[in-house]
């Protein structure tokens, strides 16, 4: 029994010493960047991304340590805070939808509580006066590649049952491209029922050439060049898009539930552009949410580089696309 008692004591010591391993791989610091005094920079010595404290709850970095940030940055409002209205700045952030003038577009510019994990942090905003909602962002990074795993949480934090979804944004960097695909595609007369919905908002113009469809993929184009607005939305179970830039790609996936009410017509996808920046949209179903109850959505992050089409079909898409996205199976993890 000593014996035995000695080797379970080994085990636990090694279990100890790896999972310390594992985590130390993952390392979390406060640092000062683009002006906010107090951001925390999460890497494994791979990627990197670095979220906000002085205002938020923000993601304003990702991409490969030392390369370039994938996400849109705007110089003007960086380091900025107390502002009355709502800024863009850029990078990742969690909105609630359907999109309202005032609700969705309530100010993040306080300080938001950072809560320090062995793999990554929770960042927590104070309850917005105008909504009454509480939003937090929780970020895991795998101790090495380029995965990480980001929740998106709303809280009401009102007397009263609310109705809404989570919309997790992500603002992409100028000049890139926009992809995503379809529900799995078939034939007629074999396949006789409707897939998904294609959702137009009174903006969209299907002839402007910085759309593409094929019969698998949607292809939406950042142009710094023109200013008018388009955007698009999807459902796909297994919703998922690529963002294209200078031979990188950032990836996010996330698992859509067919049996639920998504808002917009049915969207779990949306995708924006303007002359700015290209936004790529998840979102959660829509929920009536009791006071102090949330919502939450999950994302699944990747970074690839080495990513470069020679031409935008099907076949080529399939070529560079199929190798990158996860199985479902890991994704509704």
């Amino acid at each position: 029994m000593k014996m035995l008692a000695a080797l379970f004591m080994v085990f636990m010591s090694v279990d100890v010493v790896v999972s310390s391993l594992v985590h130390a791989a993952v390392r979390v610091e406060k640092m000062e960047y683009q002006g906010w005094p107090n951001c925390y920079r999460v890497s494994n010595g791979e990627v990197e991304l670095v979220v906000t404290s002085d205002v938020g709850p923000r993601v304003i970095r990702f991409g490969f340590v030392g390369g370039q940030n994938l996400f849109k940055e705007f110089p003007e409002q960086l380091g900025g805070k107390g502002e009355d209205k709502f800024q863009l700045r850029g990078g990742h952030r969690v909105w609630k939808a359907p999109e309202d003038p005032v609700a969705s577009w309530a100010p993040d510019n306080v300080p938001v509580q950072i809560e320090i994990k062995p793999d990554g942090l929770v960042a927590r905003e104070p309850v917005e006066p105008l909504t009454k909602l509480q939003k937090e962002i929780t970020v895991r990074m795998a101790p090495s590649g380029t995965e990480v795993t980001v929740m998106h949480r709303i809280t009401n934090q009102s007397l009263f049952p609310l109705e809404f979804a989570p919309w997790a944004i992500s603002m992409m960097a100028q000049g890139g491209m926009a992809i995503t695909g379809f529900p799995p595609r078939g034939r007629h007369p074999i396949n006789l029922e409707a897939t998904n919905p294609l959702v137009m908002w009174a903006y969209t113009d299907l002839s402007d050439h910085r759309w593409k469809f094929t019969k698998k993929y949607m292809i939406l184009r950042q142009d710094p060049k023109i200013a008018d607005a388009q955007k698009l939305g999807l459902f796909n179970p297994d919703t998922w898009a690529l963002y294209v830039l200078n031979g990188e790609a950032f990836l996010k996936q996330v698992r859509a539930d067919p049996g639920s009410a998504y808002p917009d017509f049915g969207c779990s996808f949306e995708t924006f552009t303007n002359n700015d920046f290209l936004e790529i949209e998840t979102l959660g179903p829509m929920t009536k949410v009791l006071p102090n109850r949330a919502v939450e959505t999950t994302e699944h992050w990747s970074l690839h580089r080495n990513v470069r089409l020679s031409n935008l079909t099907d076949e080529e898409l399939d070529r560079v696309i199929l190798p990158l996205l996860q199985p479902a199976a890991a994704v509704s993890r």
